[in-house]
């Protein structure tokens, strides 16, 4: 009987000594092979793509385009691996990320854990259910955040505004705030177009927060909120906010 191929394998962590680690253990496991790695999102597409692996050990919290982010972008490429994340996270916030992911790893990877994984990632292709791998939504659905010592689960329908401070972004829930590492930009493109709305340069509003439009005497537009609150209209973003009234 013919063996079965061996498992190739990219590993993906912002961390060179993470990298090199899991490549040492995966050395010390029969039927794996390292086909690339990666130390930022980005270059983990890139690389995915050339190279084509069965698996991508894939950390969550790196800069820039995080692991969750990689794992939808994989999920809708034609490469399509599985995934199994690395990650520091307790486990109590891993469930989170686990939608998408056969496994997960908590660091520092032990052997053991590693080859239990591996067993499972091969249960899984001999199962032949990889196109019936649930994929990762279109938008973000929620976002677990640093509170005090530990971490909470906010489900991005309950966030009413989004404002950015430099480098961060603030959540607002209700009378509550949470600030998370992310740009603007990024975080626009992965909150849902039909809840949110961007009307500012610093600003993302759920749309149902937003019950009247006014101009005032110098020409600018303001949004009256349902908390009794206001927020200026950046000019840029008039005419799409004005499409909310169909106008």
């Amino acid at each position: 009987m013919a063996e079965n191929p061996p498992l190739r394998i990219m590993v993906v962590d912002d961390e060179p000594l993470a990298v090199e680690r899991l490549q040492l253990l995966l050395a010390r496991c029969p039927g794996a092979t390292v086909v690339g790695t990666a130390n930022d999102g980005e270059a983990a597409l890139r690389i995915a793509e050339a190279v084509a692996p069965d698996l991508v050990l894939l950390d969550i919290a790196m800069p820039g385009m995080d692991g969750i982010d990689v794992a939808r972008a994989l999920s809708d490429s034609a490469v399509d691996p599985v995934v199994v994340f690395v990650t520091a996270f307790d486990n109590f916030a891993v469930a989170a990320f686990d939608v998408a992911a056969i496994d997960y790893l908590m660091k520092p990877v032990q052997l053991d854990r590693l080859e239990r994984a591996l067993e499972r990632v091969r249960a899984h292709l001999a199962g032949g259910d990889r196109a019936g791998r649930r994929r990762m939504p279109a938008h973000v659905e929620e976002f677990w955040v640093p509170d005090h010592s530990g971490l909470v689960r906010i489900a991005a329908s309950d966030i009413e505004r989004v404002t950015a401070e430099r480098d961060y972004m603030r959540l607002h829930v209700g009378p509550r705030s949470w600030l998370i590492h992310r740009t603007i930009a990024k975080l626009e493109e992965d909150l849902d177009p039909e809840m949110f709305i961007r009307v500012h340069r610093s600003v993302i509003l759920r749309r149902d927060t937003i019950t009247s439009l006014y101009r005032d005497d110098s020409g600018h537009w303001t949004a009256r909120l349902a908390d009794g609150g206001e927020q200026r209209i950046g000019r840029s973003y008039v005419d799409q906010v004005k499409r909310l009234a169909g106008r």
